[in-house]
């Protein structure tokens, strides 16, 4: 049977490495939205907890609601339809509008718009969204914004950030006018919070560094992180492939030489995308993928009876021209995961 294996001491080492340039665990909110980025939120979560992480943010209530035991304060990104609060929970408003549908005495981070230009109120509307939940009893726990370009050389990086401070004076000064507490303030994602020198807000949304990777990394001097996430495949049938014989669909693949190929259980069906068969892939131990991914399996050149497919997938995201996000978020949620 197929399976991902979780490597909790990679694991260990990222959020290491992230709560030593926080200066806390404290600050650390680990993202753990869609599945954990398909590493799997429940697994994810249980060693993030024992590590020490108490703040955790995720997409939906659902989300939530599988974690709540684990963190003392978890973060909802995208919930529009929220009936039930916890005071463990904080949604995140991300438009004017939502105010009416949210119910009293709950726990609010307000989104700014700084210029992604994506989700959020823009920073002229700041007033208005703060006395809009003062009037409906809702607490301000929270204001926020996302940077559209931290892992990437320009000056959108430096701009929002400059953005982001005037909404932080302008919310002081409103709250200080209400006799309202000051919320917490946060901007950074993984690749922000490395671009800071001395991070100094209070609490980073950290996802993808989680789980040992960071797009440009070498561009910017980011410290090195060790993927946290590999698959396995079972073989299914071995047979022996005569020189001019074909395998797979289309049968673009054709032995120069007699070759012993094995079938294994893992295809685009689980989310291991198809391959373009004029590009290569070859597994950690060396072998190559024979032709084309069907939706259940995929040959190799071994009958070993297990198989790592993948422990890094930045070679995958080169292949299939996009980003170390895609390749796992893709796997199914229905593979078998087991910490080691």
């Amino acid at each position: 049977m197929a399976k991902i294996l979780l490597n909790k001491e990679n694991l260990f080492y990222n959020l290491g490495v992230i709560s030593e340039h926080t200066k806390s665990k404290d600050k650390v909110a680990i993202v753990l939205k869609d599945n954990a980025y398909g590493h799997g939120i429940l697994e994810i979560a249980t060693m993030a907890s024992e590590f020490g992480i108490k703040k955790a943010v995720v997409k939906t209530l659902n989300e939530a609601l599988i974690i709540e035991k684990l963190f003392d304060y978890i973060l909802i990104l995208a919930e529009k339809t929220f009936h039930t609060y916890s005071h463990t929970f904080h949604i995140a408003l991300n438009s004017l509008k939502q105010i009416d549908n949210l119910p009293k005495n709950c726990n609010v981070h307000i989104k700014v718009d700084t210029g992604m230009h994506r989700n959020g109120i823009s920073p002229q509307e700041l007033e208005e969204a703060i006395l809009g939940l003062y009037k409906k009893d809702i607490h301000i726990t929270g204001v926020f914004t996302h940077h559209k370009s931290a892992d990437e050389l320009s000056t959108d990086f430096f701009w929002q950030n400059t953005v982001f401070s005037r909404v932080k004076e302008d919310v002081k000064r409103i709250c200080e006018q209400l006799l309202l507490p000051l919320p917490a303030f946060h901007s950074c994602n993984s690749a922000a919070l490395f671009r800071h020198t001395n991070f100094d807000e209070d609490m980073a949304r950290v996802g993808i560094a989680s789980y040992g990777y960071l797009d440009n990394a070498n561009v910017f001097k980011f410290p090195k992180l060790k993927p946290v996430l590999s698959l396995w495949a079972q073989k299914l049938s071995t047979r022996v492939l005569k020189k001019g014989q074909s395998v797979g669909y289309g049968g673009t693949y054709t032995a120069c030489e007699d070759i012993t190929v094995s079938t294994y259980d893992i295809g685009y069906g689980d989310g291991f995308l198809r391959l373009n068969e004029r590009c290569e892939y070859t597994t950690p131990k060396g072998y190559k993928v024979l032709g084309r991914v069907s939706m259940d399996n995929l040959s190799l050149n071994t009958d070993d009876e297990n198989v790592c497919i993948f422990e890094d997938v930045n070679t995958l995201a080169k292949i299939h021209d996009t980003i170390t996000y895609e390749i796992t978020t893709t796997l199914s949620p229905n593979i078998k995961k087991e910490i080691v």
